[in-house]
This record gives C-alpha cells, sequence and structure tokens, in this order.
C-alpha cells in the first residue's frame, strides 16, 4: 500500500503524521532508555490482558518495536520470541527475546519475516510513533498465521517530540477510532475487539504518586487474522475493571438506604465524615457530608472516562451522600487526593 493510498483510506492527510521531530529516528532511538514507560499498576494491567488474551500453549511472538521488556506475563509459555526495534541495546537487555531484529518501521515499513511466521503480534505502547501505521498492521496480519493475534496496547505517555501529529492532538476515543481505523483498512484482519483501563491508584511508591495522580490508562484493541481453524479457543480479555453489577432496582434500594446503611451503594464501604469547605462560590445547607473515599471505588475509576467524554480530561467524580436531602450526588475531583484534608475522624 502506498503512503497516498493509505491517506486516502483512512481519510486523512499527509500532515496528519507528521512530528515536531522529523530527524532520523535512529538517532533519537540510540539513547538507551532502560525504564518503565507506564507505572508498575498499569503493566501489571498490560501483562494480564496479554496473557489472557493469548490462548496458544506455546505461540511464537513477534514483538513490534520492542525495548527491554515484552510485557509477557507468567501465563505465557511462548516457544520463541522476536523483538523488532531500533536500540540494540535495550533488545538485548530483554531476557524474553530469542532473537533481536534492528529495524526502522518507518523508514521501511515491511517486516522482514515470511508470510504466516507468528501466532502473535503485539505491539505496546508504540503505535503512536509510526508514520505509516496502516502499511505496518498490513505487513503485522501478512505475517500472521490464520487465526493469529494482533494486539495494539497505547496508554497517554509519549515522547512528544516523536509522536505524530494526529496522536498527540487526539482524545482517547479518537486515538482508539484511528487504532480499529488502521485494523480496519487490513482486509485479511477479522473484526475488531477493545477494552479498556482506566483510574486505578498509583502505586505509592511511583514518582507521581504525590500529586494525586491516577495509574496510567490502558487500552487494548485486538483482531485475528481470518481463516483460523475452527473450534479454537475465543479470545476474552480479564476481569481488570471492576463495576457494580445489579440490576436497576437493586441499586435503587441501596441508594435508598445509604441514610442508614452509610455504605458506598457502588462499593460498599462506609462513607466518611466530610466537612463542607466555606467558599464564596458554592453554598451548602449541611456543615458535613458523607463521601466514598475508596480509590478503588467503581464509580470513580469509571468517572475519569466519562469526564474526559464530557470535556474534563483530568476529572473524575466521588459518590456524595447530603443526609439533609438524602440523596446521593456526584462531587468531581482532579485527583486522587483531592477533599481529602476535609474528611473529619470519627
Amino acid at each position: 500500500m502506498t503512503i497516498a493510498a493509505r491517506d486516502r483510506l483512512l481519510g486523512l492527510p499527509p500532515s496528519a503524521f507528521s512530528r515536531d521531530d522529523e530527524s532520523d529516528d535512529r538517532l533519537f532511538y540510540g539513547t538507551d532508555r532502560m525504564v518503565p514507560h507506564l507505572d508498575a499498576e498499569a503493566l501489571g494491567v498490560v501483562a494480564s490482558i496479554i496473557g489472557g488474551l493469548i490462548t496458544e500453549e506455546r505461540p511464537v511472538i513477534l514483538d513490534l518495536m520492542a525495548s527491554w521488556d515484552s510485557h509477557l506475563g507468567p501465563s505465557t509459555a511462548p516457544a520463541r520470541v522476536v523483538g523488532l526495534g531500533l536500540n540494540r541495546r535495550e533488545l538485548e537487555a530483554n531476557p524474553a527475546l530469542d532473537e533481536v531484529v534492528v529495524h526502522d518501521l518507518n523508514a521501511e515499513p515491511a517486516l522482514p519475516f515470511a508470510d504466516q511466521t507468528f501466532d502473535v503480534v503485539l505491539n505496546t505502547v508504540s503505535i503512536d510513533y509510526l508514520t505509516r501505521p496502516a502499511e505496518v498492521v498490513a505487513e503485522a496480519a501478512r505475517v500472521l498465521r490464520p487465526g493469529g493475534l494482533l494486539l495494539v496496547l497505547f496508554s497517554n505517555r509519549f515522547f512528544p517530540e516523536k509522536v505524530v501529529r494526529i496522536w498527540r492532538e487526539a482524545t482517547t476515543d479518537q486515538r482508539l477510532a484511528l487504532v480499529e481505523g488502521y485494523f480496519g483498512s487490513c482486509p485479511i484482519l477479522g473484526p475488531t475487539a477493545s477494552c479498556e483501563v482506566h483510574g486505578r491508584p498509583r502505586p505509592v511508591d511511583d514518582r507521581y504518586a504525590a500529586l494525586g495522580l491516577p495509574s496510567d490508562p490502558v487500552v487494548a484493541v485486538w483482531a485475528e487474522r481470518t481463516g483460523g481453524p475452527p473450534g479454537r479457543p475465543v479470545r476474552r480479555p480479564p476481569e481488570l475493571e471492576p463495576w457494580f453489577v445489579c440490576d436497576p432496582d437493586e441499586l435503587a434500594r441501596r441508594k435508598a438506604a445509604v441514610g442508614d446503611t452509610l455504605a458506598c451503594p457502588f462499593c460498599g464501604d462506609r462513607l466518611r465524615k466530610w466537612a463542607v469547605p466555606q467558599t464564596p462560590f458554592t453554598e451548602w445547607d449541611e456543615e458535613y457530608l458523607r463521601v466514598c473515599f475508596n480509590d478503588r471505588c467503581p464509580y470513580l475509576l469509571r468517572g475519569w472516562r466519562a469526564m474526559e467524554r464530557q470535556g474534563n480530561r483530568g476529572f473524575s467524580y466521588r459518590l456524595m451522600f447530603n443526609p439533609g436531602n438524602r440523596c446521593c450526588l456526584s462531587l468531581p475531583v482532579p485527583s486522587l487526593s483531592a477533599l481529602r484534608e476535609s474528611i473529619v475522624d470519627e
């Protein structure tokens, strides 16, 4: 596929894949970066998703744009792993790799492998740097065996000088749609599926933990090459994002009982007594409210994504109960540490 054909197919102008730094990628990535590119919680999510979606017992895996860690969990027992990237020292430091290939996909998207070589092709937090992504996806599908898995995972961290412009300017929903578009442009890939994990607490020893930021989000997009054998296991992601599951009547009952139980209807944790801040911009009839401060409450975890979709990126909300009118409301928060200074010990 030519660049012009790719751009027509995706409906995007060539400038969409421009970058602030158009210098030779081999110079930029020649610097060793033996550091985690996500926080530990998010890396655990990545490994869980990879392990959950790989159903082959002894898969042959290609790790595209690989580095010093392939994020393969203990449940994955590959027969062979090939790492393709730009920094040989990083690749040789990766204990999961059996073979190292130094190759610049932006300069040459054609993969140096025969057709139907691999059971799985992975790309972890790197697709945002590809200037010819549809061509690379087509090549990844070519080297997959029928029924093989193409799995792309991304987050919200990147090197701004090397990320393509359309990615840098997009929301999470738009990035997901973009990757789905890359997959959809390849006729030998089957239906695309995806999953997302947002808002988990960041590890306490992470350098950004003091800022109250949640863990890095993880979005996974995958598809199989068509023509796989019948009866093979269905690929399902692990249950990683908790959510309160019950019928609406049960949820309404729990909300109605909050005044007596003082328990969050979504997670069951006890609501904390919270002193209402006195400001000239808000006015409450009550001196104290009740708030859920469980950082793993499903209501809070889902809130990060819901607020972003409303244009309030970087915000979520906590469940609040007003004892005066006995109503449950949403209390917006810009971080996990926000509002905690007003908790009243009982």
